[in-house]
C-alpha cells in the first residue's frame, strides 16, 4: 500500500475522532486548524467521507456532521466484548462509591488499551481517553496485564516498551519490573503512584473474564492524595468487584495464570 493511501486512512479516521471528541458539527477550515490537515486534502477526504455516507454535509451553514452509518459501524462491538451487562454494572456502582475515573482495560500487543471508561466527578482529576493506549509498563493496569504472562514474554515485552519510553527519557530495567510484577501476583492487585500522571494514584485488579483472548483489568484513579486517603476502602470495592462477577452465572471465563 502507498504512504499516501495510509495517510489518508490515517486522517479518514483522525477526523471521526476529533467529531468524537467535539461532539458538534464544524466547518472545513475548523477542521483543517484542529488538525493540522492542508485545506485542499481536508476537502478531498470530507468529500470521499460525505460519498460513503459517513459525514452529512448542511450545505446552507457550510458544516459537518458524522451520520448514524458511523455508530452503526460499531454498535455491535459492545454487546460482543461485554456479553454480560454485569461487569458495565459493577464498574458503575464503583464509579458512584468513589467519584473517581473508573476504567476496563486490556492488552493489545505490548500496549494498555482503555476500552470502557467512567470519568471522575471530582473537581481535580485526570482525563484519559477512552480506547487510548499506552506501553504497559507506564501503568499499574499493565502491571496487572503483565502478570498473567510468563517471564520470557514479560522480558520481551519491558524491551519493546523501552524502545517506545525512552524517547521520554523513561526506561525500565527488566529486574526491577520482574520484581514488581512478582509482588502484583503475590497480592493479587496492583497499584501505583505518580504513573502515568505525575500526582496521580491508581488501583486495580484483574477480572475473571478474557476479551479475544486477552486478560482484563478494571481499576480507579485519581488525585494521589485522595487515593491514599481512602486507598483500603477503594482496593475493597474493586475486590469486592471481581468477587460478585465470579457468583455471576453469565461469568465462565478465568484467566489461567502463565508462570
Amino acid at each position: 500500500m502507498q504512504s499516501s493511501q495510509v495517510k489518508s486512512a490515517m486522517r479518514a479516521l483522525e477526523i471521526m475522532e476529533f467529531f468524537r471528541a467535539v461532539k458538534q458539527p464544524r466547518s472545513m477550515s475548523e477542521i483543517s486548524i484542529a488538525l493540522g490537515y492542508p485545506q485542499s486534502s481536508t476537502t478531498v477526504l470530507l468529500k470521499t467521507l460525505i460519498s460513503l455516507g459517513y459525514l452529512n454535509f448542511n450545505r446552507k451553514e457550510r458544516l459537518y456532521f458524522p451520520t448514524l452509518k458511523v455508530s452503526a459501524l460499531g454498535d455491535w462491538i459492545a454487546n460482543s466484548l461485554f456479553s454480560s451487562r454485569d461487569i458495565l454494572e459493577v464498574l458503575q456502582d464503583i464509579h458512584m462509591e468513589t467519584g473517581e475515573t473508573v476504567a476496563i482495560a486490556t492488552k493489545n500487543d505490548i500496549y494498555l488499551q482503555y476500552i470502557q471508561i467512567i470519568e471522575s466527578v471530582h473537581a481535580l482529576r485526570f482525563h484519559v481517553d477512552e480506547n487510548a493506549i499506552r506501553p504497559l509498563t507506564m501503568s499499574s493496569n499493565g502491571w496487572m496485564l503483565m502478570s498473567t504472562m510468563n517471564d520470557k514474554a514479560i522480558d520481551n515485552t519491558v524491551r519493546r516498551a523501552n524502545t517506545i519510553t525512552q524517547k521520554d527519557g523513561i526506561r525500565f530495567e527488566v529486574d526491577d519490573m520482574m520484581a514488581r510484577i512478582r509482588q502484583v501476583r503475590e497480592q493479587g492487585y496492583a497499584s501505583a503512584e505518580h504513573i502515568p500522571f505525575v500526582g496521580g494514584g491508581t488501583i486495580c485488579v484483574l477480572l475473571p473474564m478474557t476479551i479475544q483472548g486477552q486478560p482484563v483489568t478494571m481499576g480507579l484513579g485519581g488525585a494521589l492524595d485522595r487515593i491514599k486517603q481512602n486507598y483500603d476502602r477503594y482496593l475493597e470495592l474493586l475486590l469486592n468487584g471481581v468477587q460478585q462477577l465470579k457468583k455471576s452465572d453469565s461469568f465462565h471465563q478465568p484467566i489461567e495464570l502463565a508462570h
